[in-house]
């Protein structure tokens, strides 16, 4: 009964805290070596195949994180010195800058071809974080609610800030609310309580109470902190009450 967008998002942090907890093995100097032996082995035999790629799946690790391994080492035989970060990122978004044609080819299929991670993936996040952003901004709008938007208060010297503060708090289903995150994933509980610790009770240490949209919904539990001053919701409430209301 789930939309295409939520299973997404549920795959996708699944498969990311498989691939943390694998991280490790894939990290030794002897997996490292040997990835990197075998990516040759595979390339002399047939630079035409995706030898990185059917590597990353055969032993089960994520194909961009597979090609930045290879890629560094590569790097480091080739200039004899240990590749800035900077570097290896820059290369990954533009496979081009890559002084191997061979290789250059094997990262980008790698890219590509990844689900979960890699620039292509980094880019496909953000977009739509950001198109949740102004959906969210479009429908403060439309309830004629005044907001001050989080690059507003960036530029005023604040470090940790949520998407929206209502310049003017409204109740939703009996809580006061001065402010709204979006979250364009869903809330399964390791990432809320990352989000909790590193986001919202610093917004809530700073401007009060506040509401969390995860519009690929959420595990209804962790909506357990509504007294202290925290809401979540799948979607912008429509039962919001004004202090105009109020009043009235």
């Amino acid at each position: 009964s789930q939309s295409q967008s939520t299973l997404l998002s549920i795959f996708s942090q699944e498969y990311q805290k498989q691939i943390k907890r694998t991280h490790a093995k894939h990290h030794t100097a002897e997996a490292i070596e040997t990835y990197y032996q075998r990516y040759l082995n595979g390339v002399m035999k047939n630079a035409a195949a995706p030898v990185l790629l059917e590597l990353a799946n055969e032993v089960d690790f994520a194909p961009s994180l597979m090609a930045r391994i290879v890629l560094e080492r590569f790097l480091q035989e080739k200039e004899q010195t240990i590749p800035s970060k900077t570097l290896i990122n820059s290369m990954l978004r533009d496979p081009s800058q890559i002084p191997d044609g061979v290789l250059a080819t094997q990262v980008y299929q790698c890219t590509v071809n990844d689900c979960c991670y890699g620039p292509l993936v980094d880019c496909i996040k953000h977009a739509i974080g950001h198109e949740h952003e102004v959906l969210l901004r479009e429908m403060l709008l439309e309830k004629n609610l005044s907001f001050i938007a989080e690059d507003q208060l960036r530029a005023k010297g604040y470090d940790k800030t949520p998407d929206f503060i209502l310049e003017v708090p409204v109740a939703v289903e009996g809580h006061i609310i001065h402010w709204i995150e979006s979250k364009a994933s869903f809330g399964d509980e390791s990432s809320h309580q990352a989000y909790l610790q590193d986001q919202f009770w610093s917004y809530w240490n700073r401007f009060g109470p506040g509401l969390v949209i995860y519009w690929y919904g959420f595990i209804e539990e962790l909506d357990c902190h509504r007294e202290r001053g925290i809401l979540l919701k799948d979607c912008f409430p429509t039962d919001i009450v004004t202090l105009r209301h109020s009043m009235a």
